[in-house]
């Protein structure tokens, strides 16, 4: 059991046994004979391994839980109307921030805008639903309209406008989270 689950981790992380055991300071042969569960690591030996493959004892150990994958209008957290949005933004994964990406569905109305956001690492994604926006990233504006959708590194100041006279909503997806 232990063995499997090691193998499943290395492939995950794309490593032959070779490099598995270069990394531990193993044998290519003991690493086969452990993921195939005819010897068992000392617990040094295996908090080695899962440290090279980017897991701890505590994680590995831990009993699978059911993460929910499906949300419903009863998980979106809805801000509204906060510091001149004049609109809403709502999280479309509760507790997204833990995550390294965070999808949220904004609706701006007429002059409306989200807050200005520092630079950071990452990226920003978004798709338009409805409206046209205006993406300010440092001096440059690009206008997006219902149908495009936009990505960009976040390496200025920046935030998303609504230049129209009608409300525009777009989905929009950072990372790391920053909402």
């Amino acid at each position: 059991m232990i063995g499997e689950r090691l193998k499943q981790l290395r492939l995950q992380r794309g490593l032959t046994q070779g490099e598995l055991a270069d990394r531990c300071e193993l044998s290519k042969g003991f690493i086969s004979l452990v993921e195939r569960d005819l010897t068992s690591p000392s617990i040094a030996t295996l908090q080695d391994m899962l440290v090279s493959l980017g897991s701890d004892l505590s994680r590995f150990f831990a009993a699978p839980t059911d993460e929910k994958i499906v949300f419903g209008e009863d998980d979106i957290n809805v801000k509204e109307d906060d510091e001149g949005i004049r609109g809403t933004i709502s999280w479309l994964v509760p507790a997204a921030q833990k995550n390294e990406m965070e999808p949220i569905l904004v609706s701006l109305g007429e002059g409306g805008h989200t807050e200005l956001q520092d630079p950071h690492e990452g990226e920003e994604i978004g798709y338009v639903l409805s409206g046209a926006i205006v993406i300010e990233l440092g001096q440059r504006r690009v206008k997006a309209k219902k149908g495009e959708s936009f990505c960009f590194k976040p390496t200025a100041p920046h935030r998303i406008s609504n230049p129209g006279k009608s409300p525009c909503r777009f989905i929009w997806v950072s990372t790391p989270p920053s909402f």
